[in-house]
């Protein structure tokens, strides 16, 4: 989440919606579309991966098609760039110094074998 905060600051990202990141479906910092492509985010992180057709009834209802696949190539572009860092426990390159940047809750610690 290192570049990922960092990046988002760069675009637009406030402060806020950094700290209420994992509060996002009732933190007033984020609007109702960014609440859905978080949620999006959410479910396509899950193993399995199920968008629930409201989700995706309710994204459409704001984004064309050209911009939903965008937007969901992206986020599974994050999800395999955190699923790879989390094998060799990548951690942060200092891109967020000196400012508030989002991390993932990490599961317990993975032991070898």
């Amino acid at each position: 989440m290192d570049i990922g905060s960092a990046v988002g600051r760069e675009k637009g990202v406030r402060e806020e919606q950094l700290r209420d990141l994992a509060a996002y479906p009732t933190s007033p910092h984020f609007s109702e579309l960014e609440r859905l492509a978080l949620r999006l985010a959410d479910a396509m992180a899950g193993a399995p991966a199920e968008v629930p057709l409201e989700l995706y009834q309710a994204l459409r209802a704001h984004l064309d098609e050209p911009q939903l696949v965008e937007l969901a190539s992206a986020i599974a572009l994050e999800n395999f760039r955190a699923r790879f860092n989390r094998v060799f426990d990548i951690g942060s390159d200092g891109f967020s110094q000196g400012a508030f940047c989002a991390v993932p809750a990490r599961p317990a610690a993975m032991t070898s074998g």
